[in-house]
């Protein structure tokens, strides 16, 4: 049997990337990769499973201990000055429906954090089946350690994602994700200024809420951004797209944005309640996210897989 809240992924050879007219350059050219068979989370780590941990360990998230001076320096482009210590506060990015065009959604939130998502006045009081959010890569990497797992690798994530559907744009097949009954919780309305939350949610949902892909996995479409393992790069799967089958890759050795070049960044994979057609269209299980590793959003969270040698 799967340990408990795991599913078997049997693994074999797929696609990865896409050529369609929706996807942005990083997730081409398309390439084969294998994947030898996992375990992986069926749902995204709660809010009641990391307070689980957080008990048991006393961790501090990332967004919970105040940033230290030379890390974000280390960030900046030379000779950008310093920030003023007052300003060096535990927080976290919050996302902020602009009221006026131009406005950036993006706020610094002092006191923002995984138990207090959108700042201290905010809770996850009755959210204990909701995905912890404002977790750094650091934060989900510290949790899989505890809980004896590790995260996906790309490969495996979109492996996984995919659910033995080959070379469709969603993880349902080839149905629009705006028409008829919803299957996945994505932005609704006029975005950034107004999500309608026609799917019954206006921010995270409670996990489960929409249907499974074949493989018994939910919200591999939306809900939050899920860390993986890889470090980021744009030109990834160029590299990778000159062999003729990759084996279990673990991604490159380090990381390059060239839309952000000073910040080294890991990837994100499954789009969030944010994703809309009209910005990113990423509720597509090819769709590319990335950040620092020491960066924790509101719409951000992570699940988990474990190795086996053989299915159990």
């Amino acid at each position: 049997m799967p340990p408990d809240g795991m599913v078997w992924i049997p693994g074999g050879e797929s696609q990865m990337g896409s050529e369609a007219k929706m996807a942005r350059p990083d997730e081409r050219p398309v390439h084969r990769v294998k994947v030898d068979g996992f375990f992986m989370d069926a749902t995204e780590v709660t809010n009641a499973e990391f307070k689980r941990f957080a008990d048991a360990t006393g961790y501090l998230t990332t967004a919970e201990v105040p940033p230290k001076l030379e890390d974000i320096m280390a960030q900046l482009p030379a000779g950008t000055p310093p920030p003023a210590p007052e300003s060096l506060k535990p927080g976290s990015l919050v996302f902020t429906s602009p009221k006026s065009q131009g406005e950036y959604w993006w706020k610094w939130v002092d006191g923002a954090n995984w138990r207090h998502p959108t700042g201290p006045d905010s809770t996850i009081d009755g959210k204990d089946n909701h995905p912890v959010v404002q977790v750094s890569w650091d934060d989900a990497v510290a949790y899989a350690r505890w809980a004896g797992k590790r995260l996906p690798t790309e490969a495996e994530w979109e492996f996984a994602a995919r659910g033995g559907l080959k070379g469709k744009p969603y993880i349902w097949g080839d149905h629009d994700p705006y028409e008829g009954k919803p299957r996945a919780n994505i932005w609704q309305g006029e975005f950034p200024a107004k999500d309608e939350g026609a799917d019954g949610y206006l921010g995270t949902a409670p996990v489960k809420s929409f249907s499974a892909n074949p493989y018994g996995l939910y919200d591999m479409t939306g809900n939050v951004w899920e860390w993986v393992q890889d470090w980021y790069r744009a030109d990834a799967y160029v590299t990778d797209a000159k062999n003729k089958l990759t084996l279990n890759p673990q991604g490159p050795s380090d990381s390059f944005d060239p839309e952000d070049p000073t910040i080294k960044k890991r990837s994100q994979r499954g789009g969030s309640f944010l994703c809309d057609r009209s910005f990113c269209a990423s509720y597509r299980p090819s769709a590319r996210m990335k950040s620092s590793p020491d960066t924790g959003l509101v719409h951000t969270g992570f699940r988990c897989v474990k190795s086996s040698e053989s299915q159990k």
